[in-house]
């Protein structure tokens, strides 16, 4: 695991100075604290920050073939490198290291770009074949490992594992998208491919990009994508047979190592199941980590212990209080972008303390999207069903009208919060879903922003990230449309951008064995019967470790990693949110309306209404814009 960073010279073969390459490098060194390499030719260079993960000895990088006619940056593991080296010593390439970086080189000169499709694993990386004067960037299926990228005005392109290597360089352009911040505050992060400044970009997950001098920048191409056919006959006690298999074999190939490696154990459904079949395949035992809350309400150690127990794991816990909210301007630092998840907090914390014993830690991330173990999932199929039994053009005027007029009652019992229900069955599916993945949902956006920055939006409305990617699913099953969603946002963008920042903030490598792309691609195949049963999410998933887990972790209510917000934002945090919220940064955009942020703040903080989710989202977009400036106000 490590951070990458690179110039390349678009338009012709200009020399980088050394001292600027080193610089963009090393601004990422939390990503790589081991060691550090550089290289340079005319035209290109290229950085890397190595942490030590398997090949301590051999494995540093830039990584070269025989006549260092090809040159390579990796950030990840090729999990799958033990079976590519046989058949690519068959075609005649000679391996000098054991690492899984050099299957990428070898498979490059046997496979050119296809090679992408051979590996298995959480990658990005650049390629330059100095023979063919092309350089290759790509990334994984899943997004688990960032790639970010701009071309300068100049003609030099950047590119770097995190936003602050393009940031480094001298001639950024720090240029706030309009557009970007409208998907920020509809749904906590930016969506892949915009970056929050114009002209930067994330390459998307499952692409890749080709450059050629003189050939200017090119559209991404995609190598793969999740199809869901929901043909699978299978029967239901094969099909648990199979995926224990499939599991199993996911996570031995994660489990390779030569540092300490563990796992995280929250005490849930999926990182409990990963931990036990760790355990079953271990002749030791797994090292765990976990974190407590100190507010009941909130913890989970007690189910984490049962697993720790139940397997007799190495297990180390720490409680965090409940206020431990003093991370906002070490996130955002860490972030680059506006980031709205509170529970990059607790990730954070359990990142840290899971540095302490182990350098690779495995993860259940991925599971509630792979397996359909959202609460929304089950909500979404239910409020499916209403919408057809009606034509659209029936729908909207109704329940338009009733969303409208019916108030807005967080504050009351479930069932007489029907506005936001209203709401949704006046619109698609993709709309929908959208609706309730929305921070702040399309009418509130519209209040908060002030009429100068609705123009500069030009009419553009996050709605069109879900969109594009509904066009592109390929079915009509209304699990399998949002699943699809969430594998090409949510997951991406805010999953595993949360989990790669925080990992990576502590030199930390986590691997992720419920998003392996093959065990992905078998359960896509699978009826949406297998995956939600009734109103039990994750039912295959479950089934599969009955035999395994304690009943209390398979089948208690999902709590979450979460934080008490609402009460920080009312308490400790109150000075903080007034200062930020209501404060003259904020208002210096010109982007909100002021009195509707003063309105907010007044009913969260007089408890008639909960509006710590919005309010968490500005006072995260102040301390990005605080960061931002102070950076800029140090060049």
């Amino acid at each position: 695991m490590c951070g990458i960073s690179g110039l390349f010279d678009t338009v012709g073969r200009r020399d980088f100075a050394p001292d600027l390459l080193s610089r963009i490098n090393d601004i990422q060194s939390h990503r790589g604290p081991d060691e550090a390499g550089l290289h340079l030719e005319p035209g290109l260079g290229f950085g890397h920050r190595r942490l030590s993960v398997i090949d301590l000895a051999t494995g540093q990088q830039p990584l070269f073939n025989e006549d260092h006619t090809i040159a390579l940056v990796f950030n990840g593991e090729i999990y799958n490198f033990k079976e590519l080296v046989p058949e690519l010593q068959a075609l005649g390439h000679v391996f000098r290291t054991k690492s899984d970086t050099e299957v990428i080189v070898h498979a490059w000169e046997s496979w050119g770009e296809d090679c992408v499709q051979r590996f298995r694993g959480m990658f990005a990386f650049a390629l330059w074949d100095r023979s063919q004067q092309t350089l290759f960037l790509a990334r994984d299926r899943l997004g688990v490992k960032p790639m970010f990228y701009t071309l300068l005005a100049d003609g030099t392109f950047i590119f770097g594992s995190e936003l602050k290597v393009l940031t480094a360089h001298p001639d950024f352009v720090r240029r706030i998208d309009p557009l970007a911040v409208e998907e920020y505050f509809a749904l906590g992060y930016v969506a892949d491919p915009r970056c929050i400044y114009t002209g930067a970009f994330k390459l998307p997950s499952a692409h890749t990009l080709t450059l050629r001098h003189g050939q200017g920048l090119p559209s991404p191409k995609p190598y793969w994508d999740v199809h869901f056919t929901l043909d699978n006959s299978i029967k239901s006690q094969d099909a648990v047979d199979e995926l224990r298999a499939r599991l199993e074999e996911s996570v031995r190939l994660r489990m390779i190592a030569d540092v300490p490696l563990g796992a995280f154990l929250s005490g849930g459904v999926d990182s409990s199941a990963v931990v036990a079949t760790m355990a079953g395949i271990s002749s030791t035992p797994v090292r765990t980590c976990a974190i407590g809350f100190d507010d009941p309400q909130f913890n989970e150690s007690a189910f984490a212990q049962q697993v720790a127990d139940r397997y007799h794991t190495d297990h180390h816990l720490e409680v965090v209080k409940s206020d431990d909210f003093d991370l906002i301007d070490t996130l955002a630092w860490l972030y680059d972008e506006p980031y709205a998840d509170s529970s990059a907090v607790p990730t954070y914390r359990v990142c840290q303390m899971a540095r302490k014993h182990v350098t690779v830690a495995l993860s259940g991330d991925g599971g509630d999207e792979t397996f359909g173990g959202y609460r929304r999932y089950r909500l979404h199929m239910m409020e499916e069903k209403a919408r057809s039994a009606m034509p659209l053009g029936l729908r909207q005027p109704l329940f338009g009208a009733l969303g409208r007029l019916y108030p807005k009652a967080d504050w009351a019992p479930r069932v007489f919060r029907a506005k936001t229900t209203f709401q949704a069955l006046a619109m698609s599916s993709a709309q929908a879903y959208m609706h309730s993945m929305s921070v702040l949902r399309a009418d509130e956006r519209e209040r908060l922003y002030s009429p100068a920055f609705k123009r500069s939006l030009a009419g553009y409305r996050a709605q069109e990230v879900f969109d594009r990617h509904a066009a592109q699913a390929n079915t009509d099953d209304p699990l399998a449309l949002i699943q699809y969603l969430d594998y090409k946002t949510w997951l991406v963008g805010d999953i595993n951008t949360k989990v790669d920042r925080a990992s990576m903030a502590h030199s930390l490598e986590v691997r992720e064995p419920l998003m392996d792309h093959e065990l992905v691609e078998w359960l896509a195949t699978l009826p949406t019967s297998l995956k939600i049963h009734g109103q039990e999410g994750k039912w295959l998933f479950k089934k599969a470790f009955e035999p395994s887990l304690p009943n209390d972790v398979l089948y208690r209510p999902k709590m979450g990693f979460s934080v008490p917000l609402a009460k920080w934002l009312r308490g400790p945090l109150r000075a903080r949110l007034e200062q930020a919220v209501l404060g003259p940064l904020l208002q210096s955009t010109g982007y909100f309306e002021q009195q509707v942020l003063q309105d907010m703040v007044r009913l969260h903080l007089s408890g008639q209404r909960d509006y710590s989710a919005p309010l968490w989202t500005l006072l995260m977009f102040e301390a990005f814009l605080r960061q931002a400036n102070a950076v800029a106000d140090s060049r």
